[in-house]
């Protein structure tokens, strides 16, 4: 970070007290993205506990739609906490989405399973997640803009990509800890007890973010509004009801924070779920990966967010989009290669085709679905990592489903059956660590988290300089919690949903491309650069 840091003083030191809005934002947004993060990590893991056995593809899309429920209503908590932050404070609003996100955090890990108390479980666990997503849907916008509202003209892009940087690092931690769980126990304590301990350390990063947070003065743009009389009234009708503003929060939202989002779950969370769902790579070796992308990853979002300082904000998260869209398709497919090869080669060697009449698209999953042989066998298959085609039955066949694996032909679904087949025919159970390629494999992933700084470490400043202060919490949070939480959020959910019905691994990143796509076309032709707007002086 030393380019960066010199660069900025060159425009004039950081202050001290520069420094500790900066620390004190960030180190508790860390903790919040942490709370928030244990259950992404783990989502496929919940499928075995929280929701009902019989159908692995079912439990885990129930276990995404609950993640995804999370991300669904943020916007909301924007819309909440963004008003109280734009009447009452910066600094009040983001103490109390911390101690809700904390307290909602911790209450998972006492939560009874499925095996305990039915249908019951996952409702009080989507009713926890519904929480968290309202108090992260304040906090973002609460640190981005008091951290702005503190930092010198010339070095809002520097200053706010520091927080930029807590969701990844809040990510890492929540690896950590599940990785030093899971291996420090065996699999069936982990099971039975010990996935509640991330939760339960929760409780002590709530009470160390609270201090810290108290020990912050108020924002000094936000004090000399308010002094002035100038605070708004109304944030909602002033940012929502007004189309000179309305217009830019949509246009925020379609050409910015969307696209953005999709790249940044489809390089993190999209792409852990790849490697131990699709290539069947075991857990603490896929969190390795993740982790050490990370690691190497995270210093470009302060980089990008020092870059925007100079060559602005919105060519920075444009290229990020383009390249992300050109390159997922190919990048995925190297992970294929890299991870699993024999898995590749199987799917080379020995084409499968689905014939059936009854399928079914299931997305969001409950008491209220039934699943036909159909939706068996692919969901089969599709856990397996594998892709298929499908075709449509002669019309006078006898049979419901007729699958084909290679030359050999089934007719029905038995999983015993299948399985026997599968292996048969090459089609290996989990990926062979002797033939993974580490370094091609981290090179690739490494690469993704680079397209993650690139969109989202110049788009805190971005947002923040399209708002004028009196509205600009409420503004700014909720296109960037819909593009983060709706788009982004129901990423691995809509591409599980996908693969499963297509048949084929890879589909699912049509979602994400088709998205960044959307926001590249509409920023370049609709969005203007921001950089040089006073965000200090605009009151």
């Amino acid at each position: 970070m030393t380019a960066p840091a010199a660069a900025a003083g060159a425009e004039g030191t950081l202050k001290p007290e520069e420094k500790r809005v900066i620390f004190a934002s960030s180190l508790g947004t860390v903790f919040e993205w942490y709370d928030f993060y244990l259950y992404a990590t783990l989502a496929p893991f919940f499928a075995a506990l929280f929701f009902p056995k019989g159908n692995d593809t079912a439990a885990l899309l129930s276990a995404f739609a609950t993640y995804a429920a999370g991300f669904l209503v943020r916007p909301f908590g924007a819309l909440l906490f963004g008003r109280i932050g734009d009447i009452v404070g910066r600094k009040y609003t983001f103490l109390v989405t911390i101690i809700c996100m904390g307290g909602a955090t911790f209450a998972v890990g006492l939560l009874p399973t499925y095996e305990s108390i039915g249908w019951l479980a996952p409702i009080l666990l989507v009713t926890l997640r519904l929480i968290q997503g309202l108090a992260l849907g304040g906090e973002y916008g609460g640190a981005a803009t008091y951290v702005a509202e503190h930092a010198a003209e010339g070095r809002r892009g520097f200053d706010t990509s520091w927080i930029q940087t807590t969701a990844t690092l809040g990510f890492f931690l929540a690896l950590l800890v599940i990785l030093g769980c899971r291996t420090g126990m065996d699999t069936k304590e982990f099971a039975e007890w010990g996935w509640r301990i991330p939760f339960w350390v929760s409780i002590i990063l709530l009470a160390f973010s609270v201090y810290i947070r108290l020990k912050l003065e108020e924002s000094p743009v936000f004090l000399k509004i308010k002094s002035e009389g100038q605070t708004s009234k109304a944030p909602l009708t002033e940012s929502f009801a007004r189309w000179g503003n309305a217009k830019i929060v949509l246009l925020a939202l379609f050409g910015a924070t969307a696209g953005q989002g999709v790249v940044w779950y489809t390089g993190q969370f999209y792409a852990l779920f790849f490697l131990t769902i699709t290539l069947k790579l075991d857990f603490q070796y896929a969190y390795g990966l993740i982790a050490v992308s990370l690691v190497i990853g995270t210093p470009f979002f302060i980089f990008f967010g020092w870059l925007s300082d100079k060559i602005g904000r919105l060519k920075i998260i444009m290229a990020g989009c383009l390249i992300a869209a050109v390159t997922f398709f190919p990048l995925f497919a190297g992970l294929t290669h890299y991870v699993n090869p024999a898995l590749e080669a199987a799917q080379i060697k020995t084409p499968i085709t689905v014939a059936a009449t009854d399928c079914n698209f299931h997305i969001f999953v409950g008491p209220w679905s039934k699943f036909t042989d159909c939706d068996k066998a692919k969901d089969f298959l599709t856990k397996q990592g594998i892709s298929f085609t499908s075709t449509a039955l002669p019309a006078d066949s006898p049979d419901k489903i007729v699958t084909k694996i290679g030359d050999t032909e089934l007719k029905g679904f038995d999983p015993k059956v299948y399985a026997e087949t599968l292996k048969a025919a090459g089609f290996p159970p989990k990926a062979d660590l002797a033939q993974v390629n580490w370094v091609m494999a981290e090179l690739i992933l490494v690469i993704m988290v680079l397209y993650v700084t690139m969109v989202y470490g110049p788009i805190a400043a971005f947002l923040v300089e399209l708002f004028p202060a009196r509205i600009r919490y409420t503004s700014m949070s909720l296109p960037y919690h819909i593009g983060n939480g709706w788009f982004g959020g129901m990423l691995p959910l809509l591409a599980t949903a996908i693969v499963a019905t297509t048949g084929n691994i890879y589909n699912g990143l049509w979602y994400p491309v088709g998205v960044a796509v959307m926001s590249l076309v509409i920023g370049v032709l609709f969005l203007r650069e921001t950089k040089d707007e006073k965000v200090r002086l605009d009151l």
